[in-house]
């Protein structure tokens, strides 16, 4: 008779993993993140997904440190928004200031010449800018010399054409319009248009201001306090226009 085959042993079942202990995966983690050590830089989150040691020991007091100079830099990183936040504010609280001081300005003038001497000279002064000045649009020649420097007389539509719909316009690193602040423009490398309404049968206007520095007038920042400062002149222009009829 034959030998009779010895039992073998079962092939383990295709698809069916081996068993792996803990320890052979905390080795692989450790190879990995020896490979990669800016694992954490690309993953923050990932350590959200530890639990903090409680063991004081070895290099759980490196992995401790390490979580506190990251807390460490999140508090920096906090501590300088915070500042940067103060800073903007009391910027918006000296910036309001100074318009407040040229809305009273103009409202104290006795007269009407008096009103567009203060725009024009003044307000510079007050709002921390290198020029102001008035265009009025008219039908007579834009060349036609005025009795006051600093007010110029615009084309009909050119307004419009500036602003289009908008009632103020921001721009930086420019070059002044001669039409807009005459020979005061080679100052100008940024600028503020806003415009101007005395009424429905009056003509529309633009207050300009200009400045040396071409970044102070960024398009998207607010406009609110320079639309406020307009619809004061817009205002005390009118008043006087009605009492000097």
């Amino acid at each position: 008779m034959a030998d009779r085959p010895q039992d073998q042993p079962k092939p383990a079942r295709s698809g069916s993993p081996p068993a792996r202990s803990s320890e052979t995966g905390a080795r692989e983690v450790m190879l990995y993140l020896r490979d990669h050590p800016n694992f954490l830089d690309r993953h923050p989150a990932a350590l959200w997904l530890l639990r903090p040691p409680s063991r004081c020991d070895g290099d759980v007091l490196d992995f401790q440190q390490f979580m506190l100079e990251r807390l460490r830099r999140d508090l920096l990183r906090l501590q300088d928004e915070q500042a940067s936040l103060v800073a903007t504010s009391r910027g918006n609280l000296a910036s309001q200031a100074r318009v407040h001081r040229a809305a009273l300005a103009m409202l104290r003038a006795g007269n009407f010449e008096q009103l567009l001497q203060i725009v024009t000279t003044d307000i510079a002064v007050l709002i921390d800018v290198d020029v102001v000045t008035l265009g009025v649009e008219s039908a007579a020649a834009p060349t036609m010399r005025l009795p006051m420097p600093g007010i110029h007389l615009l084309r009909s539509g050119m307004v419009d054409a500036l602003l289009g719909e908008r009632e103020a316009l921001l721009a930086t690193g420019i070059h002044g319009d001669p039409a807009l602040f005459g020979a005061a423009c080679g100052l100008v490398r940024s600028q503020a248009l806003l415009r101007l309404s005395f009424g429905r049968t009056a003509p529309v206007g633009l207050m300009c201001l200009g400045t040396r520095n071409p970044e102070m007038f960024c398009p998207g920042l607010g406009t609110e306090l320079l639309g406020f400062l307009a619809r004061v002149l817009e205002i005390a222009i009118a008043q006087w226009l009605v009492r000097d009829r």
